[in-house]
């Protein structure tokens, strides 16, 4: 679901509903056992399917690294995700790499 190597996150599973709760919490567990002011590169390039979801989730993961003093950058997002975050109009909320 999310693979962790050389200070990258490496998601491997849809971004949808159905994963969110799965994702979330594995996501949350990986950034609690980082390193303080780590730099991690989420790298969405598996990811082939998003929803919604994958914004809230994406978020919350944000809030988590910023509570462990992390910097967490997005890269490799897929157009879909962007094409949600602007409809939404959190573009800005994204931290793309």
């Amino acid at each position: 679901m999310i693979e962790q190597a050389e200070g990258r996150l490496r998601v491997t599973a849809p971004m949808i509903i159905a994963n969110a709760r799965k994702l979330h919490e594995a996501g949350r567990r990986l950034l609690s056992a980082s390193q303080p002011s780590a730099n991690l590169l989420l790298d969405l390039a598996a990811v082939a399917e998003v929803d919604s979801s994958a914004l809230s989730t994406l978020f919350a993961w944000q809030r988590k690294a910023a509570e462990h003093a992390l910097s967490l950058r997005v890269v490799n997002p897929p157009a879909s995700l962007i094409s949600l975050a602007a409809l939404y109009g959190v573009s800005e909320l994204l931290p793309l790499a």
